[in-house]
């Protein structure tokens, strides 16, 4: 009889990779069958969508405040799924707010929780370690201080490196890349990633646009290149971009090799921060969210950034601008300084060489998922 996993991926990213981690499983175990939250990926991968992710990409206590009844909608469609067909296991894939409140409620059904991508416990919020503890069979972790993290306070945690460096390829040279989108060789190349979320992109890319203007204007013979989700309407990038006054191109998809032939990047903090840096693209990282949320992350942080190719690196190799700091003034002088100076921008490639390493080797959505089927068949 064939095993039934439910799944639950809360963003983009998760979605990702957890539709990896499914065809990783499916190919250990093709009888497998799965249901649950998340998006077009996941589905592709075979995964039965009983809520789709679109209507759950928010971040912070604000915002899962103002779209309260959403998250309701995703938790009843869920409990009213596994009371008439119980899985064997569930797998929670990162997305902590919504998803650690499910490994309370589906423990207490009796059914067993393996949590893929660690929450940010290690940063702010230690608190849930005791959910994790008591309600987590087993952290399926990407980076190897998670590992010892967790073994301090005794949970079963297993480090199989990070999915990203199967992933983060570049496929064209910059020339090409060049050649391609018709951007001119002979001028200093920005790109600009403001986001997955439609929060993030309506928050931050009009501020981004007026510090591109100012550096136009400052400096001239530059070029920005605008990434854009094909998630995401042209219509909420158009309005961001509203009166641009500056040379740009919006690029859908093809992320990786836009950043990689850029010589700088503006990065809104998330995922996009550590492949940036994989890419080996000097970067700032920026980020503004709702004031309640972030006077609650300052009350209850533990680390010193935000931005995850800093976390991994371990310290400040792409600065800041958070909060109050994230204004067009502040931006284009961290562009303008970056690139008045060769050197610091050498330096900067060779800090991001160095991380790489540390995400261990490629594979990892296949050793996750080898780590995972044994819990099952148990």
């Amino acid at each position: 009889m064939s095993k039934k996993i439910l799944i639950i991926s809360g963003e983009p990213s998760g979605d990702l990779h957890a539709s990896n981690l499914v065809r990783n499983l499916k190919s250990l175990d093709p009888t497998l069958q799965f249901y649950g939250v998340g998006g077009e990926l996941s589905k592709a991968a075979g995964v039965e969508i009983i809520f789709d992710i679109t209507k759950l990409a928010l971040i912070g206590l604000v915002e899962v405040l103002k779209n309260i009844f959403v998250v309701k909608d995703a938790r009843d469609a869920i409990i009213s799924r596994i009371g008439r067909e119980r899985p064997d296991m569930a797998i929670l894939v990162d997305y902590p707010g919504f998803n650690l409140r499910m490994a309370q409620s589906l423990s207490g059904k009796g059914i067993p929780v393996i949590y893929y991508i660690s929450p940010q416990v290690w940063a702010w919020g230690r608190d849930r370690v005791k959910i994790i503890k008591k309600c987590v069979k087993k952290m399926v972790v990407f980076f190897r201080f998670e590992k010892e993290f967790y073994k301090a306070f005794g949970i079963d945690a297993e480090f199989v490196g990070h999915p990203l460096v199967d992933v983060v390829k570049v496929t064209s040279s910059k020339e090409e890349t060049f050649k391609k989108y018709s951007l001119s060789k002979d001028k200093k190349t920005i790109a600009i990633l403001p986001g997955s979320r439609e929060s993030e992109i309506i928050t931050l890319l009009p501020e981004i646009a007026k510090a591109s203007a100012i550096v136009s204007e400052k400096i001239g013979g530059v070029q920005f290149i605008i990434s854009k989700r094909p998630d995401r309407p042209i219509s909420m990038y158009d309005a961001g971009l509203k009166g641009a006054s500056f040379d740009y191109k919006l690029i859908e998809g093809d992320t990786h090799n836009i950043v990689a032939a850029s010589d700088f990047a503006v990065v809104a903090s998330g995922t996009a921060t550590l492949e940036t840096g994989m890419l080996g693209t000097p970067l700032i990282v920026v980020y503004k969210t709702a004031f309640l949320t972030s006077v609650i992350y300052h009350m209850v942080k533990d680390i010193h950034f935000l931005g995850l190719v800093n976390v991994v690196a371990g310290k400040e190799v792409a600065p800041e601008l958070l909060q109050y700091e994230m204004t067009a003034k502040n931006i284009s002088d961290k562009i303008i300084e970056a690139l008045s100076d060769p050197s610091k921008l050498a330096h900067t490639r060779k800090e991001l060489a160095g991380i790489l390493p540390s995400l261990g080797p490629g594979g990892a959505s296949m050793r996750a998922a080898q780590a995972i089927l044994p819990l099952l068949k148990s």
